[in-house]
């Protein structure tokens, strides 16, 4: 996931939009409806906490939410004046004004729903989804997920549950807390050298790395501004190794690091979009946000490339048994085709339909996780509710279109991923 602060030429930059300097007539509407927005979306801050992931914008529109201290029904009433005002507005005559017409508009309805939401709306987890997010992942029956599990009971064979093996067999993969650190920074290393060959990033961007515990996720990106992150990895249940290169390359490179990066340099300071300067956690450029994330994983280590990396580097500096990295990799592969039981977990549970036992229970068995990591899920059900389903249909959307879009060199996959992390798009536009 990705939050927080302040770009120091920000305000210079919206000044500049304000006056109308070098600016068309519909660019400089368009920028006052994008700061209303923006400031739409702090005033929803002051009575959502996760609601404001990330701004870098004027000090003084946070100053201006926080004493204005506007109600929800206030805030409503302004969100439908702001979509009445946008209606009526024709947008630039280009494929990028056309682009940031549609989006501005999709991110208002979704700070609609969040308002309807907050104000005790009951919705189910598909019309939430498809609200703040303009997407509805599709449902499975538990016999979906039996075929796979077939295949696990194979790969791990012995005594003891499923569960029990997978877990037993993960125990040699544990990454211990004294390497935690130097096995991130070489994940890190490897996965902002294979970024750069690629993408052109400013060359004061940074990010530094915290441990953290008590927490819902198991790692976050917190966005500064100024092309600066935070990324805070959970260390409150073991980390395996796998989830080095994972957090690396979703957290920093080329995940939320570069994709808040880039849309900074090009569309907040080149374009002077505001909206770009703020994220709203539950709208639809978090099914964005997070595709892209851990699509990005497979981009940055295309076909056999990871596990030849995790086999000759990764693992020995972890200390743990290189010649295994295959076969640990074939599991998981297994696994990984599990991936949508946490949607489906989360779908039962938030529609009321499954307890938090019930569905503890449930992803130990159809999600293979632990009964500590499972319960961990349920309690970020609780925080983001429908937003567990960015990362896996958020991921499938990305490589649908990013296949689409490239001839599948890997020359080819960077260039149209990195046009989608710096150009304006709804998950609906990863269809067309």
């Amino acid at each position: 996931m990705t939050s927080i602060v302040h770009y120091t030429l920000t305000g210079l930059i919206f000044t500049l939009i304000t006056l109308g300097i070098g600016y068309t007539q519909p660019n400089l509407a368009m920028n006052q409806l994008a700061e209303r927005y923006v400031k739409l979306v702090l005033a929803i801050g002051q009575h959502d906490p996760d609601y404001v992931d990330a701004y870098y914008g004027p000090d003084a529109w946070r100053s201006e939410a926080e004493l204005a201290a506007q109600t929800l029904e206030q805030i409503s009433t302004a969100v439908d004046a702001t979509l009445s005002e946008l209606a009526q507005l024709t947008p630039a005559q280009t494929e990028l004004g056309q682009r940031r017409y549609q989006y501005l508009r999709g991110q208002l309805n979704a700070l609609r729903a969040r308002i309807r939401i907050l104000t005790g709306e009951s919705l189910s987890f598909d019309e939430e989804s498809a609200a703040l997010y303009d997407a509805v992942a599709p449902s499975h029956q538990d016999s979906y997920f039996d075929e796979t599990l077939a295949k696990l009971e194979q790969a791990l064979p012995g005594t003891g549950s499923l569960n029990d093996r997978y877990a037993a067999f993960r125990e040699d993969f544990v990454i211990e807390p004294t390497m935690l650190n130097q096995v991130f920074e070489t994940a890190i290393t490897e996965c902002r050298r294979r970024t750069l060959a690629h993408v052109e990033l400013p060359s004061s961007e940074s990010f530094a790395v915290e441990y953290v515990t008590n927490k819902s996720w198991s790692g976050y990106n917190w966005y500064q501004g100024d092309f600066r992150s935070v990324i805070q990895v959970n260390t409150d249940l073991p980390i395996y190794i796998d989830r080095a290169i994972d957090l690396a390359c979703h957290e920093g490179y080329p995940g939320h690091h570069v994709y808040n990066v880039l849309l900074e340099q090009h569309l907040v300071q080149e374009q002077g979009w505001p909206e770009f300067s703020i994220y709203a956690l539950f709208s639809p450029q978090s099914l964005i946000a997070e595709g892209t994330a851990n699509y990005g994983i497979e981009v940055a280590f295309p076909a056999t490339e990871r596990l030849d990396f995790e086999q000759a580097v990764l693992f020995p500096t972890a200390k743990l048994p290189a010649a295994r990295a295959p076969e640990y990799y074939r599991v998981q592969s297994l696994v990984a085709e599990l991936d949508y039981a946490g949607n489906e977990a989360a779908r039962r549970y938030l529609n009321g339909k499954a307890t938090r036992n019930e569905t503890t229970s449930w992803l130990t068995k159809h999600a293979m996780m632990t009964p500590a990591r499972a319960e961990q899920r349920t309690h970020f059900f609780d925080q983001y509710r429908s937003y567990v389903i960015n990362y896996n249909l958020g991921q499938d959307l990305v490589a649908t279109f990013i296949n689409a879009q490239s001839d599948g060199t890997k020359v080819s996959r960077w260039h149209a991923f990195t046009k989608l992390l710096t150009s304006p798009r709804l998950p609906s536009d990863l269809r067309n």
